[in-house]
C-alpha cells in the first residue's frame, strides 16, 4: 500500500473511531450517572432502597418503558420518532382483553394476536412515513390520538379484567425463582435486550438503520431500499409496543383504556440519555437500557423519599430537557 492510500485509510478510519469513542464516553457517563443516583438514594434510604425487594420493584417498573425504549431506538437511529408508543401500548392492552377475555382465546394466542396488532400499528406508521412521506412527528402524533381514542371506543371506556385467566397476570407477577422475586416480565425484558443488540449490531436491519440515519439520500443512491427498511423499523417498534401492552395489562390483571400519554416521553428520554442521537445515525441498545434504568431508579427513589407526584413530574421533565440539550451539544461536536 502506498503512502497516499495509507493516508486515505487513516482519514476514513478517524471519524469512525471518533464516533465510537464518543458513543462509549456517553455510555460511561450514563452509567456513572446511574451509579451516582443509586448511591444518593441508598444514603437517603439505606434500609429500604438497596434491598432485593426494591431492586425487583425497579426491574418490574422498568420493564414496559424499557421495552418501548428498545423498540423506538431503531426508529430514532433512522432519524425518525414515534410518539404513538405510549397510547399504542394502552390500545394493545385493551386488545389483549378483547382477545383473551371477550373472545375467549387461549392466553398464548391472545398474547400473539396482541403483539401482531402492535406490529400492525407500526406498519401503518411506517407506510405513512416511508411511502406517504409524512414527517414522522406528524404521522405518529396523529396515530397517538387515534390509538388513544380507539382504546376508549373498543373498551367502552371501562377496564377489561382478566379474572378468568389468572395465568395471564402471572406474566408480570409470578416469580421464576423460589424465594427471589424475579418476575417473568423482567426476564422477558432481559431476553429482548439481547435480541435487540443482535438485531442492531449483526443484521441488515441494524446496519441500514444506521446508514439511513446518517444520510438517507446517499443510502438510497447506494442501492438500499430505504422504504422497505424504514417500514421494517416501525413494524419492529410496533411489535415491541404490543408486547409492552401485554405486560402492562398483565401487571394490573386488567386492561385500562386510559393513560399512556407521557410514557412515550420517558421511553424517548431513556434512548437519548443512553447516547442515541435525535438526528439519527448513532446509538446503542446498552445505552438505551442504562437510560431506562436511570428513569426507573429516579422515579423509584423520588417516591421512596416522599417527593410529591407533581415534583416527580418536574424532575423527570428536567431530565428530558437535559438529555436533549446534551444531544445538541454532541451534534455540535
Amino acid at each position: 500500500m502506498n503512502r497516499a492510500q495509507t493516508g486515505s485509510s487513516a482519514v476514513t478510519a478517524a471519524p469512525r473511531w471518533a464516533g465510537l469513542a464518543r458513543g462509549s464516553l456517553q455510555q460511561l457517563l450514563a452509567m456513572g450517572s446511574l451509579v451516582a443516583i443509586a448511591v444518593v438514594f441508598t444514603i437517603l434510604r439505606p434500609h429500604s432502597f438497596p434491598t432485593l425487594t426494591n431492586v425487583s420493584t425497579i426491574l418490574t417498573a422498568v420493564t414496559t418503558v424499557g421495552i418501548l425504549a428498545l423498540g423506538v431506538t431503531f426508529i430514532i437511529i433512522t432519524g425518525g420518532i414515534d410518539l404513538s408508543i405510549g397510547t399504542g401500548m394502552i390500545l394493545c392492552g385493551v386488545m389483549a382483553g378483547v382477545f383473551i377475555t371477550n373472545m375467549g382465546l387461549p392466553v398464548w394466542a391472545g398474547v400473539l394476536a396482541t403483539v401482531l396488532f402492535g406490529g400492525l400499528i407500526g406498519l401503518v406508521n411506517g407506510i405513512n412515513v416511508a411511502v406517504l412521506k409524512l414527517p414522522p412527528f406528524i404521522a405518529t402524533l396523529g396515530m397517538m390520538m387515534i390509538t388513544s381514542g380507539l382504546a376508549l371506543v373498543i373498551s367502552g371506556t371501562k377496564p377489561i379484567y382478566f379474572s378468568k385467566t389468572p395465568e395471564f397476570g402471572a406474566l408480570m407477577n409470578k416469580s421464576l425463582v423460589s424465594g427471589i422475586r424475579l418476575p417473568v416480565g423482567g426476564v422477558i425484558f432481559l431476553v429482548l435486550i439481547v435480541v435487540s443488540i443482535v438485531l442492531l449490531q449483526r443484521t441488515l436491519l441494524g446496519r441500514n438503520a444506521f446508514a439511513i440515519g446518517s444520510n438517507e439520500q446517499a443510502t438510497a443512491l447506494s442501492g438500499v431500499n430505504v422504504t422497505k427498511w424504514l417500514i421494517l423499523a416501525y413494524v419492529l417498534c410496533g411489535l415491541f409496543m404490543g408486547l409492552a401492552g401485554v405486560l402492562a395489562a398483565a401487571r394490573l390483571s386488567s386492561a385500562q383504556p386510559t393513560g399512556g400519554a407521557g410514557v412515550e416521553l420517558q421511553a424517548i428520554a431513556a434512548v437519548i440519555i443512553g447516547g442515541t442521537s435525535l438526528a439519527g445515525g448513532r446509538g446503542s441498545m446498552i445505552g438505551t437500557v442504562i437510560g431506562a434504568l436511570i428513569m426507573a431508579v429516579l422515579d423509584n427513589g423520588l417516591r421512596m423519599i416522599g417527593v410529591a407526584q407533581e415534583w416527580q413530574q418536574v424532575a423527570i421533565g428536567t431530565v428530558i430537557l437535559i438529555a436533549v440539550y446534551l444531544d445538541i451539544i454532541r451534534k455540535k461536536e
